[in-house]
Parts: C-alpha cells; structure tokens; sequence
C-alpha cells in the first residue's frame, strides 16, 4: 500500500516587521557585491544564477553585516573574530518592534518629558548593533552596557567610527565581578573614558545585600494552555493590561524546587547599573541564550561567532531574564518598557508567568522573523497604563500561598506564627499577631519593601507593637497559618490594597518570608 503524504501546514503568518528597511525588498547580494569587492568574495551563485553567501563561515556573515550597516545605514563599522556578529535584519525588527511600544496609546509618555528617547541596551557587545540603529535611524540616544574589555573597546571604537551619531551613545563598563565600578549614585558603574573610578564602598556587598533569589518554575505553568496566554496562535504585539484590583494566584511552595531552573549569578544587570535619579524610556536586551557553548554550536547550519559571556550563562535565557525582571521590581518607573529578546517560545509562558507574580501592568510580547529565524520580544511595564484590558484568563484573587512541608516534631503553627512576625519586625515594619486566629497583619512602606528585598536588616530600631499611623502608598497584607497534616502547614498571603504602587513587590517579599521559614523549621 502506498504511504500517504503528510499534508504541510500552512505557513505562519508572522513577518518582518513592516517598517524594516528589508521587509520588501531582502538585501541584495548581487548588487553589494558589485559595490564593496571585500564582498563578493564570499559571494557565489547557484545553479539557477541566484546569488548566495556561506551562513557558516563567520567572515562571510560579519562582511556582509558591515556592508549592510555601511550602504543602508552609513554606518562604519567591525568587530574582531569571534565576537557575536548580529544579523541586521533581525536587529531591525527589535528596533521598530520598540518604536511602535513607544508609541502606544496604553504607556504613555509624561507630559512634563521631551521628546527625546533615551535606551538602555544591556550587554551591547562588540557590535554595539542596538545604540548604532536606533540613533542612526531614530536619533535615540543609548546607554550601552558590557563586561569584557574586548566588548567594550570595540563598542567603543565603532561609535566613535561614527561621529555623527557618538553623541548619542555611553559606553558603560559593568564589573564582571557581579557588581557595577563606580560612577556615582546607584549606577555603581563607570563611563568607560573614565580612567580615575575607584569602588565605592556604598555598594561593597550589594549583590549579598540583595539576596534576591530568581524563582523556579513547576509543572504549574504548564496549565496554561495556549489559547489562554496567545489566543490560540503566535501572536504579534500580543497585550494585556492587568487591572490593579485583578491578579492570578500562584504557589511558591515549589520555588526553586523543580531542578529545571538555575539561579543567575553573574555580573549585574540593571541594579547596580543604572545611576541614582536616572530615567530612560526602555531597555533592550540579547540575553545569553544557551547554557553552555556546546549548546550553543547545536546549529550546524549558521556561524554567527560569539563568546561564551555574551551566549552562555548559568540557567540559560530563562535564568538572566528572570534577574532582569527582578532588577525591575526594585527599579520599578525608573524604565518606561523594561524589554528583552527570547530565543525560545517555551519560555515566554513562565517568563510571563512571573511577570504577573511580580504585579507588572502591562505585558507584550511579539515575534521577530528574519528568513527560517524566529525570536521573540517580551515587554513590561509597572506604569499605569492610560487604557485597560483585562483579560478574561486572569484569576480574580489576591492571595498567595506555599507549604512547610517535613516539619521538625516539636514546631506548630504557633511556632511558624511567632517567627512570621518575627521576620517582619526585624526589618521595622508594623505588624500585630494574633494567636487565635493564627494571623500575622503587616503594614510596610516601600522603603520597607525595599530593605527585604536587599536584606538590609535594621538592627537598631526596637520591635514595634501594633501599627503605627498608616499611608496610601503602604502595603498592607495579611500572612495566615493553616494546619495541614502533621509535619505540613499551609501559609497563605492576602492582600488588602492592590492599587498600593508598593503592591508589586508583595509576591517577591512572599518568597523571602518562604525561604527565611523553610530555613528555620525543615528538617
């Protein structure tokens, strides 16, 4: 019997953003190589007179690159082999892809601001691709971070290459220790002509300080079914609003628990980064993709080069782009769009997933197609948006909760109820138990959150007994203790004032509370 042929399925719907220079009209080998002779040597023709490049060989795609860059864009421009060589095309399309969020009617710019777009392009690599289109093509102006001294040199040279855009961008050097030189302010960072930075003992132990630990994710984010987070298909500029009355509930109980997930440990992303009292617009950012660069070498069919800083990292994607959602709980509006590029569709889910944990008002995400290439773009915002869309999937609840589980013998509920509040008081906040109901009600300013986030532990302050006078912008929150079975307590969080601008960081200070008793009573 003959086989039957698969039926192919229709081909995706997703294109080159419209605004993307090559989106009617794909470079042209033929003509750039009758242009640049360095060109058409890795040019060759096919059978049928099409002409080709080798995707393989890495001098063949950085000529190519720069050629681009050089009669599309007159922009000068090169980076030594082996460093990452971005495809433009694709780059493009981040670029628009953040010019039509910059333009939404849903985050709008404040009225008191200028119209001058500033960006923040973390990890910008040799190639400095990022700052070098959007201030050739938009004249946005660019901070541009990285780590290694190769990186940031020639970042540095292919700006000042252009001398009618090197105005618009700051090279930023980043310690590959975990936290940013010395520049002033927050930033703890320094502008790479700066020859005279020394550490600033304000931030020795900033990334101890901060403890924040990224969350695992479980079997639980996989309830979601596609239908419920993208409508069912891929979706471009995909967007949901969250009202502030309106949250989902997710347990933590199983945080960091999975063995799927590793916790990101390298240098700084955005905290200890961006400078006291800075403001920017969005940030951009090409995460290391890969857990490791024999990951990394898996396609056989492109050579884009690349270090293993600029493609690899503990936990891959998922692990860096977690810390930078962290990082954003505590700049919070310090960034109109915090904005990252995702290279696997399967983690757009728990990515966002966590962004609602953390009390975000806006998610977007899209994607970007460059040839038989798919990334995808994710979005977020903590402004309040001018218009709301509230999903219908959204769980309409404000709680929280996680398991003790494997107790030690002689803890009870009580025990675990003393040492909630216990938790609480150290970090001065107003709080009052009570023992029969088996409660703890907390009130915190943001200055509080804060400090539990950073573990800054205020050691001289006293305990303080009930609450003290009260203010809009507190977050207030109930933790209660529930007896399970014996060895097992369920404790859950509620809380009371979602629209508190401090109401974002309640699941990540939830996280601290389950870390700080998992560590006390498991045996």
């Amino acid at each position: 019997m003959p086989s039957k042929k698969r039926k192919k399925r229709p081909a995706a719907t997703a294109a080159i953003h419209p605004r993307n220079r090559y989106a009617n009209s794909p470079p042209d080998f033929s003509l750039l190589a009758s242009l640049y002779p360095s060109f058409s040597h890795y040019v060759f023709y096919t059978r049928d007179g099409r002409p080709r490049i080798d995707w393989t060989d890495f001098s063949a795609t950085r000529e190519l690159t720069r050629v681009l860059l050089h009669h599309d864009h007159g922009l000068n421009w090169w980076i030594p082999d082996g460093q990452l060589c971005p495809t433009v095309p694709n780059r493009s399309n981040y670029i628009h892809w953040i010019e039509d969020l910059l333009a939404s009617d849903v985050i709008v710019k404040a009225g008191d601001v200028g119209d001058e777009v500033s960006g923040f392009d973390i990890g910008t690599g040799a190639n400095c691709i990022y700052p070098l289109l959007g201030a050739s093509l938009l004249g946005w102006s660019f901070v541009a971070t990285d780590v290694t001294d190769v990186a940031l040199e020639w970042a540095d040279k292919n700006v000042r290459s252009n001398p009618h855009i090197s105005g618009l961008i700051e090279i930023r050097k980043v310690d590959s220790n975990g936290l940013g030189c010395d520049n002033g302010g927050m930033g703890s960072s320094e502008n790479i002509w700066d020859k005279d930075g020394e550490s600033n003992p304000k931030f020795a132990g900033v990334k101890e300080a901060r403890n924040i630990e990224s969350s695992g994710f479980t079997n639980e984010e996989n309830k979601l079914e596609d239908g419920m987070l993208f409508k069912g298909k891929d979706t471009t500029n995909f967007e949901e609003v969250l009202d502030g009355e309106v949250r989902p509930t997710f347990s933590t109980s199983t945080v960091g628990d999975s063995g799927a997930y590793t916790n990101y440990s390298g240098p700084e992303i955005l905290f200890g980064v961006v400078k006291d009292g800075e403001r920017f617009d969005f940030c951009m950012c090409n995460p290391p993709f890969f857990e490791s660069m024999e990951e990394a070498g898996q396609n056989p069919k492109t050579s884009c080069g690349g270090t293993p800083e600029e493609m690899v990292c503990p936990g891959g994607e998922r692990a860096f782009i977690s810390r930078l959602i962290e990082d954003s709980v505590i700049l919070k509006e310090s960034f109109r769009w915090y904005t990252s590029m995702v290279a696997k569709k399967s983690n757009l889910k728990p990515l966002t997933l966590k962004l609602r944990e953390v009390g975000v008002t806006v998610v977007k995400t899209t994607e970007f197609v460059q040839g038989k290439t798919c990334r995808w773009g994710l979005a977020w915002s903590f402004l309040p948006p001018a218009r709301k869309l509230v999903m219908t999937h959204v769980a309409e609840k404000n709680n929280i909760s996680f398991m003790l589980e494997g107790l030690q013998r002689q803890a009870s509920a009580f025990d675990v109820l003393l040492s909630m509040e216990s938790f609480f008081c150290r970090f001065s906040t107003s709080c009052k138990s009570n023992p029969s109901s088996f409660t703890v009600d907390v009130r915190m300013s943001a200055g509080q959150c804060e400090a539990i986030l950073k573990n800054e532990v205020n050691r001289e302050l006293q305990v303080p007994s009930g609450f003290s006078e009260s203010s809009p912008a507190d977050l207030c929150f109930q933790v209660s203790v529930f007896q399970q079975i014996p060895g097992t307590l369920l404790v859950r969080g509620y809380v009371y004032q979602r629209q508190s601008p401090a109401s974002g960081s309640f699941s990540l200070i939830f996280m601290k509370l389950e870390e700080f008793l998992k560590h006390k009573f498991h045996r």
